[in-house]
């Protein structure tokens, strides 16, 4: 009887699945990056987890921390010394100075620069404020000022305000500015850009003109030195103020005793008379029609 001969079993070269699987894993980029990356990271993040959470590291870390900002705050290029002032008046520049404080010297990681600007375009003369730090140790403090155009009389006192209507100041603080055009009346000063044109237009009347009055926040008044007014439409104010100068050319119209030209009404012409020339009206209506009866 021949012995029982087992066969062995072949091996299949061939990977099995799971192998080929895992061997093809490791191949990819992002597999091999995990790797070389992110389990060091990990290791990283764990050993930081187990040394922070013992306090005393925490407060040795901190106070690190801490001491490595101050000595970098306080190196000499990070300090700011002074505070220089471009584009301001003498007493603009004050006013900054006394809202714009700091106590120098500090360092400019202290300093919350728009919170600065803020401050400086919060005064009332100034349009815009530019805030820098530079070189040197310099904070630099550039604003545009608002430029008084006009005085305008409002209710709590006389105030200078620019072209766009905004106060820049009380006429006390620049009494030196007390020549420039006066406008009165409630909000007048929203009308500001109508009031400069209306002043241009009336130039030929010089010093007599004393200034003008907004009446009910829709319309203007021009007041003249010997209190007479000239009342403008609502509409179209220039060119009405215009025809009444021309007509002051030609026939002396505001030489006449006058209270008041009206043109509010854009269709018609009053002319308010003075109470002598009005009882000179009457006398003479008087003697007309004595005179018609005797003949």
């Amino acid at each position: 009887m021949r012995p029982l001969i087992r066969r062995r079993q072949s091996h299949d070269p061939a990977p099995s699945r799971w192998a080929y699987r895992v061997q093809r894993l490791w191949l990819t980029p992002i597999f091999r990056s995990v790797l070389r990356v992110g389990v060091p990271a990990f290791a990283v993040v764990a050993l930081g987890g187990v040394y922070i959470s013992d306090p005393a590291n925490v407060q040795r870390l901190q106070d690190s921390v801490a001491e490595l900002r101050r000595s970098i705050e306080d190196r000499p290029e990070f300090r700011v010394n002074f505070m220089s002032i471009t584009g301001a008046s003498p007493v603009l520049a004050e006013e900054i100075r006394a809202t714009v404080s700091p106590d120098f010297p500090l360092s400019s990681f202290d300093l919350d620069l728009e919170g600065l600007r803020r401050r400086v375009e919060n005064i009332r003369a100034v349009s815009v404020a530019e805030i820098r730090i530079r070189s040197g140790g310099e904070l630099a403090v550039t604003v545009t000022e608002r430029r008084p155009v006009l005085v305008w009389q409002a209710r709590e006192g006389l105030w200078l305000v620019d072209a766009e209507g905004e106060r820049v100041a009380p006429l006390l603080a620049r009494p030196d500015l007390d020549y420039l055009p006066v406008i009165a009346g409630d909000r007048a000063n929203e009308a500001a850009a109508q009031a400069l044109a209306l002043f241009e237009t009336a130039e030929p009347l010089g010093e007599r003109l004393r200034g003008l009055v907004r009446m009910g926040e829709r319309r203007w008044d021009v007041v003249l030195t010997d209190g007479i007014r000239i009342q403008l439409p609502e509409t179209d104010p220039a060119p009405a103020l215009d025809w009444v100068l021309a007509q002051d050319d030609a026939q002396e119209l505001l030489d006449r005793d006058i209270l008041r030209v009206d043109l509010r009404d854009p269709s018609r012409t009053v002319l308010q008379l003075t109470p002598d020339a009005l009882a000179e009206l009457r006398r003479m209506r008087e003697t007309e029609i004595l005179g018609d009866h005797q003949g």
